[in-house]
């Protein structure tokens, strides 16, 4: 009988004594609820980023008419501040979703965008504080909260097909930018600044109601324990990708906010003044699905170093767009292979994760550090610009030649990743 429960009291102490088995962690790679997941973070990004992207319908309308005692440098601000904290914000969105605060995330960020875009509504003409500061400060503290969770929860379901499924997301941002400028450019025309503002606020309080009811997390969370940064900070290569993205965003986004402006001044037709935009982004929903299928097959590092380059080198077709069918041209090309790095540079920055609790944080890392290009990029080319003169080479010369720079230090991070894990497929 001592025996026996001598035997047993043995059991139960290697039995606390020995370690749980390590989870295998599985990714279903489709499914209903997977899909569904990424439907609504297409939707949250078609308000968010969307938003962000078609700034310079806004641009326009302030620099001729709402704001036109401020230089375009000075209007750029607001915009650049929604750019910034929409990536900076990832940084500390991304962490709070490696730890499980997704619905919060989603929910709070959700009610400050929608909030503050009707606060715009009410802002008054040639009082630019009020839409510094409900477009730039507000809308854009709801960006950063909402961008890394819709991206980064693609991780949950997807890891083959993870490039393909972040662009699908991502995508949402360039058809709402494509949306946007049609809608705002009419509604500016005919009902005036505020009931076009409220009309935009009424769409982003639907979709982003739906978008909270089907997004649902799968996998357990981090949990509180502190984060490794250490470990990312003494990433070589890591660091190194992320300054090529810092100088790739520095310029990128500089054709998105000066398009319609450019062609205005141009004298070019009104349908192109009020589409070039529109196509701009459009083909951007291509941009951020097809370079994503070929990024799963031959590697995203490949694949966005493509992009950056071609990006930064048709930046000089924006001088040559001075009729209808050069800028239509230029719309299309920049804005797929610029909707490629875009959605690509994400995926770019999984790859260096060591466990699926560090996605969120790489990849909110990265567009941590590019935010500050975001901020800065678009405001230095309206001051190279120098209204009323009008230089635009200068601004031009500046976007080209960063992100070429910028795609040349990732070429970099590349090589060193290849030799550190042996294989091409980057």
């Amino acid at each position: 009988m001592n025996h026996q429960d001598s035997s047993t009291e043995n059991i139960k102490q290697d039995a606390e004594v020995s370690p749980a088995p390590t989870p295998v962690l599985t990714f279903p790679e489709g499914g209903s609820q997977a899909w569904l997941t990424v439907l609504g973070g297409f939707l949250t990004l078609f308000c968010a980023a969307g938003t962000m992207q078609s700034f310079g319908v806004y641009e326009n309308f302030y620099t001729l008419d709402s704001l036109s005692d401020h230089p375009p440098s000075d209007i750029a601000w607001i915009g650049s501040l929604q750019g910034f904290l929409l990536f900076g914000g990832g940084f500390f969105s991304g962490q709070l979703f490696d730890r499980g605060y997704f619905k919060q995330l989603m929910m709070g960020g959700s009610l400050l965008f929608v909030f503050c875009s009707f606060m715009l509504s009410l802002a008054k003409p040639h009082h630019y504080y009020q839409n510094f500061l409900a477009q730039g400060l507000g809308m854009g503290i709801g960006m950063g909260m909402l961008f890394m969770p819709s991206l980064s929860i693609a991780s949950h379901y997807f890891r083959r097909r993870r490039a393909l499924a972040m662009g699908i997301i991502l995508s949402g941002g360039s058809l709402g930018a494509a949306i946007y400028p049609i809608m705002l450019n009419h509604l500016f025309a005919s009902v005036g600044f505020a009931w076009a503002v409220r009309a935009q606020s009424f769409l982003y309080l639907g979709l982003l109601i739906i978008s909270n009811l089907i997004m649902k997390t799968r996998l357990p969370a981090g949990g509180k324990k502190d984060i490794d940064l250490k470990g990312v900070l003494t990433d070589v290569p890591f660091l190194i990708c992320t300054a090529g993205s810092f100088f790739v965003f520095w310029g990128l986004f500089v054709p998105y906010f000066y398009l319609q402006l450019f062609c205005s001044k141009h004298d070019l037709p009104t349908n192109i003044v009020t589409y070039g935009i529109t196509i701009l982004n459009i083909t951007g929903v291509l941009g951020r699905t097809l370079p994503n299928f070929l990024a799963d097959v031959f590697g995203p590092f490949n694949v966005t170093i493509a992009t950056g380059i071609i990006t930064g080198a048709l930046v000089f077709m924006l001088l040559a767009s001075k009729s209808v069918a050069a800028t239509v041209v230029f719309a299309i090309l920049y804005g797929f292979t610029s909707g490629g790095f875009v959605s690509l540079i994400g995926p770019v920055a999984a790859t260096f994760a060591r466990n699926i609790n560090e996605v969120g944080t790489r990849m909110g890392f990265v567009t941590f550090v590019s935010s500050f290009a975001m901020l800065t990029g678009s405001p230095i080319s309206g001051a190279l610009l120098h209204s009323p003169q009008y230089f635009w080479l200068r601004p031009v010369l500046f976007s080209a030649v960063v992100q070429l720079f910028g795609s040349g230090l990732i070429i970099i991070s590349r090589a060193m990743q290849a030799k550190k894990k042996g294989t091409w497929k980057l």
